[in-house]
Parts: structure tokens; sequence; C-alpha cells
């Protein structure tokens, strides 16, 4: 075994290694890990035992972080001592972490059809470019990253289809000892967000006669060089919801909304799954499809009708 070194080390070490391989944004997203939960914690340690990191998990449950974000915390630090095993400076074990049953289901928050059609009607008749993101937004199920990024050289009237293939985001980055956030234009989240989604009717007869005029490079949100960040659009978006005196709904609720329309028209859940550019249709299928109490009934009256 080479000389050994504590977690805080080995950590310097992987982080070098590790910027190679990743995107900025998945980089960032360690580094916040790293410094708000794991080096405080783990950092001055020469090994990390299954107990320690049991006991971390319940700390974070109890100060209220998700099972998800724990998770993701675990995935980091697994992925640091691995690291440090290869290299013979720690010794890894296996981690067989519990976590306690999460007998709470999170319910998506959606538009109701009524305030979906009064949305969409209120943009056509109070038309702004950051307006036409949300109408966007609910056409298509973008992110609202994807819709800050979005050009008009992403807009394919001719063939009426609009190319997701970009993001925006603030990260987190450490250089030294300075720490601060910046926004960067990046491919969207994974190899399957970088997709293509058809328009409607209404929503190619309003970006036709505007394709026309503007200039391709210009963001649509800002049809200017300049983008707006997602945090400032999101702002833009509580103040639009509070101008039609609509209830409060998560900017990604708009997203939520265009999926659930899509199942509720009986779209397969393959297109949808592509649509919405998940890494995989199980994702789509356990946020989205919940059969409802009829289609329970129907389902147990089919099985004992095939019993007769």
């Amino acid at each position: 075994m080479n000389q050994q070194k504590t977690i805080s080390e080995i950590t310097a070490l992987w982080k070098t290694d590790k910027k190679q391989y990743v995107k900025r944004s998945s980089f960032s997203a360690y580094m916040l890990l790293l410094e708000n939960h794991l080096l405080p914690t783990f950092g001055n340690k020469y090994e990390v035992d299954e107990t320690e990191v049991q006991a971390f998990v319940f700390r974070k449950l109890e100060q209220g972080l998700s099972q998800k974000t724990i998770k993701d915390i675990l995935i980091v630090l697994k992925m640091i001592l691995k690291f440090g095993a290869k290299n013979k400076w720690v010794q890894y074990h296996q981690l067989d972490i519990q976590f306690p049953t999460e007998r709470i289901k999170q319910n998506i928050e959606v538009l109701s059809r009524a305030n979906q059609k009064r949305m969409m009607q209120y943009i056509q008749e109070h038309f702004t470019f950051r307006n036409l993101g949300m109408y966007i937004c609910l056409c298509s199920g973008m992110r609202i990253g994807e819709v800050c990024a979005l050009t008009w050289d992403d807009i394919d009237t001719e063939n009426g289809i609009i190319h997701i293939r970009r993001t925006i985001q603030r990260i987190y980055t450490i250089d030294g000892d300075v720490r601060k956030t910046e926004i960067i234009l990046d491919t969207p989240k994974t190899k399957n967000s970088i997709r293509e989604v058809p328009m409607n009717r209404d929503l190619l007869k309003m970006l036709k006669p505007i394709k026309k005029i503007v200039n391709p490079s210009f963001f649509v949100l800002t049809n200017d060089a300049k983008p707006t960040e997602p945090r400032t659009y999101r702002t833009y978006y509580k103040s639009f919801l509070r101008t039609l005196g609509m209830p409060e709904l998560k900017f990604h609720g708009l997203r939520h909304s265009f999926a659930t329309r899509c199942i509720e028209s009986k779209c397969d859940y393959k297109t949808v799954s592509v649509l919405l550019g998940h890494s995989n249709i199980s994702t789509t299928l356990n946020l989205y499809v919940h059969p409802n109490l009829e289609q329970k009934k129907k389902a147990i009256d089919q099985m004992f009708k095939g019993l007769k």
C-alpha cells in the first residue's frame, strides 16, 4: 500500500483527474456536494467505514435533505474512495447504506386544462418574447435552461420543428480561494435531451412571420445577442402568474403540463419519453403514468371476464 492520504488529499487529486472527463456543469455539482457536505465530515479522515456513512445519512435526513440529494452525495464519496483505493492511498470497503422507506408520494404540479388554455390565450393576446418562451414550453415540454438557450436558428418554420441542442445554467466554480458563480451555455442534460420537437399549428402560425424578420443568431426570449438566465426568467414567470391571478406553479410545471396533456391524449409512452428527452422510458412512466380508479376497475373486470 502507498502512503496513506486523507480524504481531502485524495479529493484534490481526484478533482484534477475527474475534470478531464465530465461536463463543467457536472463537475460544478460535484464541487458543491464536496464543499457543503463531504469534506466537512470526512475530509480529515484516513478511512471511512460504513457505520460513519450510515450515521452521516441519518444526520442529513434530519437536516431536511432529500433522499435523492443524499444518494448523489454518496455517489461522489464512492467515486473518491474508489479512486483512492485504485492508487492504494486508502482501503475501500463496499458500503451498504440503508434509507428509510419513503411513504409520502410526491405529486407533480400541473396546470389545469382551464388554466393552461387561459395562459396560452393571454400570451396570444399580449405577445412579448418573454411570454412566447412560456408558450413554447407548454407546446414542447422544454426545460427552463433549454428555452433560455433557444435561438431563432433553432426554430425551423419550414419543417415545423424546434431543435433543442443547448441549455443555459449558472454553475458554481472554485479557482484557488475564489468561489463564484458563472453562466454557461452547454449541451443539454443527456444525449437524449438533444432532440427535435414538432410545432403545433398555433405555435407555427405565431412564429412564421417573426422568423422572417429576426436575426437567426439572436436568443428567442430576448430577441438579442445576449440571453436571459433561468433565475431571471423564473422571477419573470412568477410575476406573470400573479398578473393572471393564477395559483403558484413551479416553472417546471409547464413541462409537467405538456407531458400530462400528451398522456391524456393517449399518446404512446415511448413518444412522450422521446419528446421530453428522458434518458429512458421508465422515467416517463414513473412520473406521469398513474392509472386512475376507472382504469383500475376496467382492468379487474377484464381479468375476471377472461376467467368466465
